[in-house]
């Protein structure tokens, strides 16, 4: 966790859920704003239950013992996505808002690529370990972010996702699309940041004043924010 020289009041944080330290520039904004940021390494479980058992204590430790605030803000990088939509569907109230960059947001897009792209076929067999499921029983699944956004839904969170028009890993049209339309359904708040050019690579903005507008904006206790 890396804390804030001054933290603002109520304890704010944000949540990377992988990939620390990659193209930071918006949290190095919040960390000026007095957020907290933090991480815990659950690589290679895919936002499997197992990962989500150890987000529990995670955050059970930095709310109780380190007094930060009962919702966080959850960033999802790329595969980082998986982690933070199902935490967030097991814990709504915990999760004040989502911003996701790039976010895999079904497994059987990738990594299975069972879509318009390939896939990873080592990071597929890892992804069927932690969840426990058979190729046939990761086909019948219903779990993954695209088809469980309601509980996200009912509680009002706020989402942002920022992606490459030309992804050539997540496909867009089977991850922030598809979780755009179905959100909005079901009568969800989300903002779409397109860069139309832009692959899966580089990730965030250069200017990362509308993530950290988004995040601040969404935050309990803080004045907007005007970076």
């Amino acid at each position: 966790m890396v804390a804030p020289k001054l933290a603002a009041a109520g304890k704010p944080w944000v949540w990377r859920t992988e990939f620390f330290g990659h193209e930071p520039q918006a949290d190095i904004e919040l960390l000026g704003q007095g957020f907290h940021v933090a991480y815990m390494d659950v690589q290679d479980m895919y936002g499997a239950p197992v990962a989500l058992d150890h987000m529990d204590r995670f955050y059970a430790y930095l709310t109780r013992t380190r007094g930060l605030s009962a919702k966080t803000v959850l960033e999802g990088f790329s595969r980082g996505g998986l982690f933070a939509y199902n935490w967030a569907a097991r814990h709504p109230d915990r999760v004040a808002a989502l911003y996701a960059d790039a976010p895999v947001c079904d497994f059987k897009s990738w990594p299975a690529g069972w879509g318009r792209l390939k896939g990873s076929a080592p990071d597929w067999e890892k992804c069927k370990q932690a969840y426990g499921f058979t190729d046939e029983q990761a086909r019948a699944y219903r779990g993954n972010p695209v088809d469980n956004l309601a509980p996200l839904a009912r509680a009002k969170i706020p989402i942002l996702h920022v992606c490459g028009g030309a992804d050539e890993v997540v496909p867009v049209e089977e991850n922030t699309q598809l979780v755009e339309k179905r959100y909005r359904e079901l009568g969800g708040n989300i903002i779409v940041i397109t860069k139309p050019d832009c692959g899966h690579h580089p990730h965030s903005l250069t200017n990362p004043a509308p993530i950290v507008r988004f995040v601040v904006e969404n935050t309990v206790g803080l004045k907007k924010a005007n970076p």
